[in-house]
């Protein structure tokens, strides 16, 4: 009979768990089935449901049990859920419906397919500058749009930045934490660590509860956070030492943390984490007009980092490429856009092109066009080592450092190579420092050379 139901799926596995244990509630939320628990958060738990006349499926947020006695609690929850309902954004996951079942005050939204952002982090460990940055425009969009209807988050944090299926990021639980801080002494020990932060900014800042700066704080924190690695608060369940000052004041500056991040970006991050509220953005939408300028100054190269002569070898790293032009020959558009984007943030100028016979054009418009030639065969194959050993022929070019890219199973190409102290072959795949190393060696060998003619 089980199997029967299950089949038919009048019944879920989640449903028939609950029945086993003799669990007599929590198979469904109105009209909405309960599918499986996603996950469980200070005051509720989130559900994958579907929707049992039109079979969409949602998320049905549930307020736990402890709370559900609490006729204070319960209407708040209610009114706050309800509060969302209007909001009509593509960063903001939608709430569709809030209601009571059983005593259970519950919400049904969106079901976003994907991770929260602090999921996607511990995999990732540390973010790339544009994807970071993209999101956090996203979650900032969000915001503008809540303030502009005259409402704040009060909770923002990387769980509550849901990640879709097509890499763009929504926001979840408008005004939920400020429900959790509100609640009686009797469940104090439970509190969402996040409202703690936000009371002891507020409290070191001096500034009202619902001031957006807050929300553009913890937004900056966020972008620390997929930057660096590291969350840039220190992180402790001590209540007191959560809401001190000294916890926000001993923020190591990203700069520290990050020491080839582009200045742009670096700006954005620190004025957005200014401990002095009126320092800080005002508002969204200065926050989120400065994210677009520095993601443009980036996409535009502008990837010089904060100096600092206290850095010693990380300023060396940094600053290598600093007026070196490295010239790439590449006929496939994901290898040129990978190559041009992790030479520029070590400074290079870099120029692309996806055929060999305008490379070597370019040599004889202007012969200091580039201080190397980099010939990738993966694609090209013999063209581009008739294009590496032309450019050694060539009286224009043969003094000019040119670096030959094969895959492994090209060994036929490398037999026909000419090669020298400053021409060379490396085999694919080649990790970035890798490539870096050799750069620096063919610039060095260059420089003694020019210098040892001179004298």
């Amino acid at each position: 009979m089980v199997s029967l139901l299950l089949r038919k799926e009048l019944l879920t596995n989640w449903q028939l768990e609950r029945i086993t244990i003799g669990k007599r509630d929590g198979y469904f939320y109105g009209n909405y089935k309960i599918l499986y628990l996603v996950g469980t958060g200070t005051f509720a738990r989130v559900y994958r449901a579907v929707d049992v006349k039109t079979d969409k499926v949602v998320a049905v947020k549930v307020l736990r049990m402890r709370y559900s006695g609490d006729l204070r609690v319960t209407e708040q929850f209610l009114r706050e859920a309800k509060l969302q309902m209007p909001l009509n954004h593509p960063n903001i996951v939608p709430v569709y419906v809030v209601s009571t079942d059983r005593s259970r005050p519950f919400m049904v939204m969106e079901f976003v397919e994907g991770r929260n952002l602090r999921d996607f982090l511990k995999i990732r460990e540390r973010m790339e500058l544009k994807e970071s940055m993209q999101l956090v425009m996203d979650v900032v969009s969000g915001l503008e749009y809540a303030y502009e209807q005259g409402l704040t988050h009060r909770d923002v944090k990387l769980s509550n930045v849901l990640i879709t299926g097509t890499g763009r990021a929504k926001l979840v639980d408008f005004g939920l934490a400020t429900m959790i801080g509100e609640i009686d002494d009797e469940f104090e020990g439970t509190l969402n660590p996040r409202s703690v932060d936000y009371a002891g900014l507020e409290r070191s800042t001096r500034v009202d509860r619902n001031d957006v700066r807050s929300d553009l704080y913890f937004t900056g924190c966020m972008l620390y956070a997929m930057l660096s690695g590291r969350a840039p608060l220190v992180d402790t369940r001590d209540r007191i030492k959560r809401m001190s000052l000294e916890r926000f004041r001993g923020v190591v500056p990203i700069s520290k943390c990050v020491p080839d991040l582009p200045s742009p970006v670096v700006a954005v991050v620190h004025k957005a984490m200014e401990l002095n509220p009126s320092r800080r953005y005002q508002n969204p939408t200065e926050l989120l007009r400065d994210l677009k300028k520095a993601s443009k100054r980036v996409e535009d190269g502008d990837i010089r980092p904060v100096r600092n002569p206290e850095r010693g070898f990380d300023r060396e790293i940094t600053d290598e490429g600093q007026s070196r032009r490295v010239m790439i020959i590449e006929s496939r558009v994901p290898m040129q856009d990978l190559f041009r984007k992790k030479l520029k943030e070590r400074g290079y100028r870099v120029l692309v092109f996806g055929h060999p016979d305008r490379a070597i054009q370019r040599f004889e418009d202007d012969q200091e066009v580039a201080d190397c030639v980099i010939f990738c065969a993966s694609d090209l194959g013999v063209k581009a080592l008739e294009a590496f050993n032309q450019f050694g022929e060539n009286e224009l070019t043969k003094q000019i450092p040119a670096i030959l890219f094969v895959d492994q199973n090209q060994q036929s190409l490398v037999e026909h190579a000419d090669v020298s102290r400053h021409r060379v072959i490396l085999s694919m795949p080649i990790r970035l420092r890798q490539l870096r190393s050799i750069l620096l060696k063919l610039f060095k060998a260059k420089e003694k050379a020019e210098s040892s003619v001179e004298a």
